[in-house]
C-alpha cells in the first residue's frame, strides 16, 4: 500500500508541483495549527468564528 508519504516525494520530484506546494505550504501549515488546536481544545467551529482574530480575517475578507 502506498503511503501519503510515498505519493508526496513521488510528486515533489515535479517541479511545477513542488513550486506550488511550496507555494501553499504557509497557509496550509496555519490551517493545521488552526485545526490542530481546534480538536486540542474540543472547540467547535461556531466558538472559533466568535473569536476577535477570526471576526478581523473574516472582514478583510469581505472587503476585497
Amino acid at each position: 500500500m502506498i503511503t501519503f508519504d510515498d505519493m508526496l516525494n513521488e510528486q515533489m520530484k515535479d517541479e511545477e508541483f513542488r513550486k506550488e506546494y511550496e507555494a501553499i505550504k504557509p497557509e496550509m501549515d496555519a490551517i493545521r495549527k488552526i485545526v490542530d488546536s481546534r480538536i486540542s481544545e474540543k472547540c467547535t467551529p461556531n466558538k472559533i468564528t466568535k473569536l476577535p482574530e477570526v471576526n478581523c480575517a473574516q472582514e478583510n475578507t469581505k472587503n476585497k
